[in-house]
């Protein structure tokens, strides 16, 4: 680990102004202390956020949530609005790391994990994601855990987090707070960016810029909503594969369906070509066997991740009849 300063602030004015000299904000700590350990990251100083007021859970009169930055995952998961509201988001938190972690971890934090590539991870290989321009080591090498969607020439890997594909999957919003004190807010699809050419570059976010909330907008009622995790391990372990799906189901029809998939791609992956083949049909297992047929739409495979797209529809297909049941 490379030396650092260590600032403690207690408001938001002075997180802003650390953050505009360059700080690098820090609440729980449990992804960004590891990268430093093993000297990915080596941010020249880290400012402590964890007394701001961003620690809210609030529902909106229309059903819609807000979640603060600073709520830790573990009281997220557990908090009876969201568990009433949308499920589907305290299901992939507490799916998410171990108890111990998310006890520790924040939600803005964990939308800003990198990624858990183990050539990313070390500093010997080539990584264009650490280093611009020095290659992609797991194009030909192992590649069994990496994206087969949203990828490019320069980066395969996955994003790890469960929680953010509940939250693409919810169309949800990232509140931001610039160091002039500014907010704005993006969706939560373009906050998180497809690697590209510049895969070193993760998040929409400007210089300084301070995450304070994620907006679930309201959605008809009655929604179900779940998410469904596919590992090598039942604990402590990131997704091969995962689903989260809402499905709103008036008069037997399904009249609005929110699928995504983690595990697989290189941001949480929307799947607009099954949300459209469900909208307007009676469930069935006709039906969900079909839609799942196209969550592989646009996959690029690698020599050892073939087997992803198979498994990524059976994902898929299970979540659909799980939430959605049969006629």
């Amino acid at each position: 680990m490379y030396p650092f300063s260590f600032t403690k602030v207690s408001d938001t004015r002075g997180a802003l102004a650390a953050g505009r000299r360059g700080g690098r904000y820090i609440a729980g700590g449990t992804t960004l202390v590891d990268l430093m350990r093993e000297t990915v990251e080596r941010p020249g100083t880290l400012v402590d956020i964890s007394d701001l007021p961003l620690r809210g859970v609030t529902v909106n009169e229309r059903g819609g949530l807000r979640i603060g930055a600073l709520v830790r995952m573990a009281d997220a998961a557990a908090h009876p609005k969201v568990r009433t509201t949308f499920p589907v988001i305290s299901q992939a938190l507490e799916l998410s790391a171990s108890a111990q972690l998310r006890n520790m971890a924040t939600i803005g934090g964990n939308i800003m994990q990198r990624t858990r590539c183990t050539y990313f991870r070390d500093v010997t290989a080539a990584c264009n994601k650490r280093e611009p321009g020095s290659g992609c080591a797991a194009l030909d090498g192992f590649n069994r855990t990496h994206a087969i969607l949203g990828t490019s020439d320069d980066c395969v890997a996955t994003h790890p987090s469960d929680v953010a594909v509940a939250f693409a999957a919810l169309d949800a919003r990232v509140h931001l707070l610039d160091p002039k004190g500014q907010e704005r807010s993006l969706p939560f699809a373009d906050f998180l960016l497809k690697p590209g050419s510049t895969p070193n570059r993760e998040q929409a976010l400007r210089k300084g810029e301070l995450i304070t909330a994620v907006e679930i907008p309201t959605h008809p009622r009655p929604l179900k909503s779940g998410y469904l995790k596919v590992r090598d391990r039942q604990s402590y372990e990131f997704a091969l594969t995962s689903a989260a799906v809402a499905l709103h189901i008036r008069g037997g029809v399904i009249r609005e369906a929110k699928v995504a998939a983690g595990g697989v791609g290189a941001v949480p992956w929307k799947l607009p070509a099954v949300e459209r083949h469900l909208i307007g049909e009676r469930p069935s297992k006709a039906l969900w066997t079909q839609a799942a047929e196209r969550a592989a739409d646009g996959a690029r495979p690698l020599e050892h991740n073939r087997f992803k797209i198979e498994l990524l529809k059976r994902t898929v297909e299970r979540q659909l009849r799980i939430v959605g049941g049969t006629a």
